[in-house]
């Protein structure tokens, strides 16, 4: 994904991203709000107007939310771009019933608010430049959506894109990786449900509030991924839909994710967008090849050609994927730091745990594995043509995988 030309081609899509002004943040970063300090936050977050960047400014200049809403009119305009009209939302919000509403319906309806700092947030959610303010979650985070890939395509799928769209999400489900989509209708509703149907976790990131299903007709849908996964949105209770915060909600699809799969694209498909995030985000771009002549194809074909990962199979997409930031433990027990061993049989896998970062001779392998002398050697040389090990010299190899 370090295609100058592909980095240009997503860039391209600006003026469909209305999240754009908020993607290059201040210096200052929101590393956790106390629990005495949330009810003031949360007031804030409601606020139009009020994004990352400006609560960062806010935060830097007067300490705590708590103090914000403390300030005068005076104190709070001085702050860089803070208008009139936003400060004054702000002075409103110190009394207004709006963020009581709000948490009364949250209790009422199981949906937890998860600030800047609360643990339960997905580790790779907090490396984006840009991250929710307040994240509403309905269901549960768990340790193994450190392995987590998105999938996003067109509203209007084909046969084709509805069959790898379910082949790519079964095969990555098979390997214990959560799937993350936007609940659309499409290629994203197609993606959940295989993901339920094969016992796997899914995540829906909503455009919509958690309190206001949309589509309206996955309803069911979303009511069966709460059990088997999460609903998360940054969008409050009571907020109906707005067209605008779909383009932004894709951010928190590629930021949860270590790559994102585009398997179905029109040219100005909002999956592209999602592309384009995971782009800046320092994730995988993988996509699906599609018929030359097919309308549905050109904006997924488009990505191969300016450097996105062509993909057949869940294997091509583990086998790209870079390391965890941390290691994830998988249902089975299972303890993952490089995704691409997922895809190792077992022998394979015998050998290269035999190997270590520093070179390791041929006779040390065969003790430690107390496998065939040929089998040994067969196995290294997969193990070298999928560059999990390196040979460093006459019979030494050492791993590259940590």
């Amino acid at each position: 994904m370090d295609s100058e030309h592909f980095q240009r081609m997503l860039m391209e899509l600006d003026e469909v991203d209305s999240q754009e002004g908020e993607s290059a943040i201040s210096a200052e970063s929101l590393v956790g709000v106390p629990l005495e300090d949330q009810d003031a936050f949360l007031r804030l977050s409601l606020v139009d107007g009020v994004g990352y960047r400006t609560m960062c400014r806010l935060i830097h200049r007067f300490g705590t939310a708590s103090r914000v809403l403390k300030a005068t009119l005076g104190q709070i305009s001085q702050v860089e771009r803070v208008g009139p009209k936003i400060a004054t939302a702000i002075r409103d919000a110190a009394c207004g019933q709006y963020a009581t509403e709000v948490l009364k319906i949250c209790k009422e309806q199981q949906v937890d608010l998860l600030f800047p700092g609360d643990p339960r947030i997905p580790s790779l959610l907090n490396e984006i430049s840009n991250p929710p303010l307040v994240l509403y979650l309905q269901g549960e985070f768990r340790p193994e959506d450190a392995l987590c890939v998105g999938m996003v395509g067109t509203r209007h799928a084909t046969a084709y894109g509805r069959l790898m769209a379910e082949r790519l999400t079964r095969g990555l489900c098979s390997y214990g990786c959560t799937i993350a989509s936007g609940l659309a209708r499409g290629i994203d509703g197609i993606c959940h449900r295989t993901a339920l149907e094969s016992s796997g976790r899914t995540i829906a990131v909503l455009g919509s509030s958690l309190t206001e299903i949309y589509p309206p007709e996955h309803k069911d849908l979303a009511k069966k991924i709460r059990s088997q996964g999460a609903l998360i949105s940054e969008t409050p209770p009571l907020a109906k839909p707005k067209p605008g915060v779909f383009p932004q909600r894709n951010r928190i699809i590629s930021g949860l994710s270590l790559g994102v799969v585009v398997v179905e694209a029109a040219e100005r498909s909002g999956s592209l967008i999602t592309a384009r995030h995971a782009g800046e985000q320092g994730r995988d771009v993988f996509a699906v090849p599609g018929q030359a002549c097919a309308p549905t194809a050109r904006g997924s074909n488009r990505l191969i050609r300016d450097g996105a990962l062509l993909v057949q199979d869940a294997e091509d997409i583990l086998e790209h994927l870079g390391p965890l930031s941390q290691s994830a433990k998988l249902s089975s027990g299972q303890i993952v730091q490089q995704p691409k061993e997922l895809v190792l049989n077992e022998i394979e896998k015998t050998v290269l745990h035999s190997i270590d970062v520093l070179p390791t001779d041929i006779d040390q392998v065969v003790q430690r594995t107390n496998l065939a002398v040929s089998q040994v050697l067969s196995t290294l040389s997969v193990l070298e043509l999928k560059s999990a090990i390196k040979r460093t010299g006459g019979r030494s190899y050492a791993r590259k995988w940590s």
